[in-house]
Formats: C-alpha cells, structure tokens, sequence
C-alpha cells in the first residue's frame, strides 16, 4: 500500500465531505451534483492509477475524520444563513 496515494486520496476525498457537510442547506443539492463530478475524476484517477486498496482506505479514513469533525465541532456550529447575514454601510 504506498502511504503517499493513500494520503492524498484521503485529503481529496475529506475536502470533498467537508465542503458538503458544511454547505448553506439552500445550496447542498447543488453542490453535491457538483461533487458528484469530482468524485468520479478521482475515482477514475484512482483507477488508472491501479490504487484501488488506497482509495477504499482513503474513502473510509475520510469518511472518519468528517465524523469526528461534525461530532467536536459541526454539531456545535451549525451553518450559516446567508439571510443572517447583514452588511454595514457608511450609515452604519
């Protein structure tokens, strides 16, 4: 198992459930469709590269590390609104 690609796979796939998890919920459909294209380039990197054993490793390793990010600290943060949201002018 080269540690390298398994690494790698591991940030990839993490960053692609982060951004998910961590999406405005008007928004999460959309980007989800949007992630679903990424992931099938990595998957078909994963393939060419013949890395299937890291990518499966990568996959579960992510998928733990987004869960205990949303244990400690997304539960606690849930996301924003970006109706919340309020701009300060000069007449502020």
């Amino acid at each position: 198992m080269d540690l390298g690609h398994l690494i790698g796979i591991s940030l990839l796939l993490g960053g692609l459930f982060l951004a998910i998890q961590r999406v405005e919920a008007k928004k999460r459909i959309f980007v989800i469709v949007l992630m679903c294209g990424v992931f099938i380039l990595i998957r078909n990197w994963i393939v060419l590269r013949g890395a299937e054993r890291e990518g499966w490793a990568g996959l579960f390793i992510a998928l733990l590390l987004n869960f205990l990010f949303w244990v400690f600290i997304g539960r606690y943060n849930p996301v924003g609104s970006s109706d919340e949201i309020k701009v300060l002018g000069l007449d502020d």
